[in-house]
């Protein structure tokens, strides 16, 4: 496999970012260089050469996916945008990789697998729900479904210890369990998957470790960077009514990673990643 056969869309995002460092030879394009939700746009596009399609396009926004224009852009871009693909993967005999999310379940199990039935409980949720159905019609796919993403850009580790910088101590939710993802573990295990030639199908990647609330991975995030702040617990339902506008969250995100793992990938436990990532953000 060559770089060259590879397009990476949602090239300016965290996992785009990402993707563009393990291959510096892919095309990469965000939505100034193709905008997906344009089924003709996609149709016209130059497939020549290209073999493998990286999706790491999506509207992320899950607040803002509650208004309505929020909703409008989530639909296009998460389900709508994915059709498009689909139809252009079918027509040019291309391997579609798509990035999931663990919020199309309803976080009432303590873990999820591969096979469990979504409830997305969101708008931005149920449309990528819905994606994900579209990206099944495709021969050749792989739907990977992740959570709680870190990398370059905008993400959770970085909003606290802006805080902290600011000397703000942060009330943050006790009772949502996650398991980190940081973008590093993403690419590693799309690297493994094409070039195994796994099965198609659906697979969950996060790192390894244990699940975590919100709050405890904040304090992690502190003792970590060396970080003098108090973090004060409280619940999804308060964080919620604190606020307007904030839309129904899973309580449990956390994805079984059995089925990668037993093809011989091995995730990273998040606390050497969250290192890692950290004395990157220090040079």
């Amino acid at each position: 496999m060559n770089d060259s056969e590879i397009l990476i869309l949602g090239a300016n995002g965290q996992l785009g970012l990402a993707l563009q460092a393990q291959y510096p030879g892919a095309r990469a394009v965000d939505s100034d260089g193709l905008d997906i939700t344009d089924r003709q746009a996609v149709l016209d596009f130059n497939w020549t050469g290209v073999r493998y399609v990286l999706n790491a396009a999506a509207y992320t926004n899950v607040d803002g996916a509650e208004t309505a224009e929020g909703q409008a852009v989530a639909w296009a871009v998460n389900d709508k945008a994915v059709e498009n693909l689909v139809q252009a993967a079918t027509e040019h005999d291309l391997t579609l990789v798509h990035i999931s999310t663990a919020y199309v379940f309803d976080g009432k199990e303590e873990i999820y697998t591969e096979t469990d039935a979504p409830n997305p409980l969101s708008v931005y949720a149920k449309s990528k729900a819905a994606g994900d159905d579209r990206v099944k019609g495709c021969a050749k796919h792989y739907i990977i479904r992740t959570d709680s993403v870190i990398g370059d850009g905008k993400n959770f580790v970085r909003t606290m210890l802006g805080l902290a910088d600011q000397g703000i101590n942060p009330t943050v939710v006790a009772d949502q369990i996650i398991r980190p993802t940081f973008t590093s573990v993403l690419v590693r295990a799309i690297v493994f998957l094409l070039e195994q030639e796994a099965p198609y199908g659906i697979y969950n990647v996060t790192n390894e470790g244990e699940a975590v609330s919100w709050a405890n991975f904040t304090r992690a995030i502190f003792e970590e960077a060396g970080v003098d702040a108090t973090v004060t617990d409280t619940t999804l339902e308060a964080y919620a009514n604190s606020k307007p506008g904030v839309a129904p969250r899973p309580l449990h995100s956390v994805l079984d990673l059995g089925k990668i793992e037993a093809l011989g990938f091995t995730p990273n436990d998040w606390h050497d990643d969250l290192k890692t990532y950290l004395e990157r953000q220090r040079t």
